[in-house]
């Protein structure tokens, strides 16, 4: 292994902010060492035994959220009416929000696990950190389609809303291609299951901090992410927060955020988690959509 090992300032960056969302055995599955957790550590710079010390807290992080968010009487009681079968997998296609080790789906995992023991759930988190719907189009077969899904989760979108500091005229990708890819990802699951799609709404920002984050060369608008929510909220299934009001009633709320605006906390994404139970228990029937095209649809005039 290489002896180049990460300065005492770039592993306080790997710790603090990046090992949680650099899971590189999703993008590059095919790499023969991919799976050796020596030769990954030594890719980062780091001894092995702080890889896994570092994997092993994000988890129980999420382990720990879901714990208290099961303390709330509504949570457990919503569980109870959740449509699954015991032995369903669950897919969840999504970006780095998703693809984050203490995120969402590992809290949504081991709020299942916790409450329905007798239950066979799969888990399967086909998150890849800043993908965007584009992105994930190029990986449906080996990500989505390969797991034989019972129910699949879309998160997608904060990522397509984002504009780089070079081209701030425009999303990297534009409102109609957005439309387009949730159209072709929707047509796919539909040949898998027949249970509903659920769509997560992209969460809001906070881009002021995110402006300020220097790891990152693009920014995100909050008046951005709401046309790609109101996108989705005409689809058909089910729809997670609509509004993107998971991470404040009235504006984002910072504790609901990392440092850099973007990425949810674990208060963030227990948030998410509680919609995400709430709105598979309580709606009761999955109405139709229109899918007339958004007012840009117009490729030319992108």
């Amino acid at each position: 292994m290489s002896n180049a090992k990460a300065s005492k300032q770039e592993k306080e960056v790997l710790e603090t902010y990046l090992l949680q969302f650099l899971n590189l055995e999703k993008r590059y599955p095919l790499l023969p060492g991919i799976r050796n957790t020596d030769a990954m550590a030594g890719l980062l710079g780091l001894e092995e035994q702080e890889l896994k010390e570092n994997r092993t807290k994000f988890d129980q992080n999420a382990k720990e959220a879901a714990l208290e968010l099961l303390e709330e009487e509504n949570i457990t009681r919503w569980i109870d009416q959740l449509p699954f079968e015991n032995d369903d997998t669950i897919v969840a296609l999504g970006d780095s929000i998703t693809d984050d080790l203490q995120g969402w789906f590992s809290i949504f995992g081991y709020a299942l696990e916790m409450t329905v023991p007798e239950a066979d759930f799969t888990f399967v988190n086909s998150g890849v950190s800043y993908d965007t719907t584009t992105d994930a189009m190029r990986r449906l077969n080996r990500d989505l389609v390969a797991h034989e899904p019972d129910w699949v989760i879309v998160a997608l979108g904060t990522f397509d809303a984002a504009r780089m500091n070079l081209t701030p005229d425009r999303t990297l990708v534009p409102l109609a291609e957005y439309w387009e890819n949730t159209n072709a990802i929707e047509n796919v699951v539909a040949e898998l299951t027949d249970n509903p799609i659920i769509w997560m709404s992209p969460p809001p920002v906070l881009s002021e901090m995110l402006d300020n984050f220097r790891l990152f060369d693009f920014n995100v608008y909050n008046e951005d992410l709401l046309r790609y929510r109101e996108i989705l909220s005409g689809k058909k299934g089910y729809i997670v927060d609509p509004r993107g009001n998971r991470m404040g009633e009235e504006e984002p709320e910072a504790w609901n955020f990392m440092n850099d605006g973007l990425h949810p906390s674990l208060s963030g994404h227990s948030n998410t988690v509680r919609e995400l139970i709430k709105v598979l228990a309580k709606t009761d029937e999955v109405e139709g959509s229109s899918f007339d095209p958004p007012r840009d649809y117009d490729l030319n005039d992108q």
